[in-house]
């Protein structure tokens, strides 16, 4: 979950859609033009089973002059020793 932010912070489509589980990984994707990000906080982190975990986190951005908080429940699923992003729920 981290490397993703920090993927987001620095731009980094490539790692993104890298690290999304190829069963659910868009074409492509393109990030918030001018979005400066301020901070990641894990409020929850969760094992579901041996490949599968939840992270509950909520990020915080500004865009365009507006404060933005994205709170949500991350699915991610473990295959060849990484994790993917799988998908995920605003909370």
């Amino acid at each position: 979950m981290r490397s993703r932010y920090s993927a987001f912070v620095h731009g980094d489509v490539a790692y993104l859609l890298a690290t999304w589980h190829n069963s659910r990984r868009p074409a492509e994707l393109s990030l918030e033009a001018g979005a400066k990000w301020l901070g990641l906080e894990i409020k929850q982190h969760r094992v579901t089973d041996q490949n599968t975990a939840e992270v509950e986190f909520v990020a915080r951005f500004r865009v365009g002059g507006k404060a933005v908080r994205q709170h949500e429940r991350s699915r991610f699923v473990r295959e060849g020793g990484g994790w993917y992003y799988v998908d995920g729920d605003v909370l």
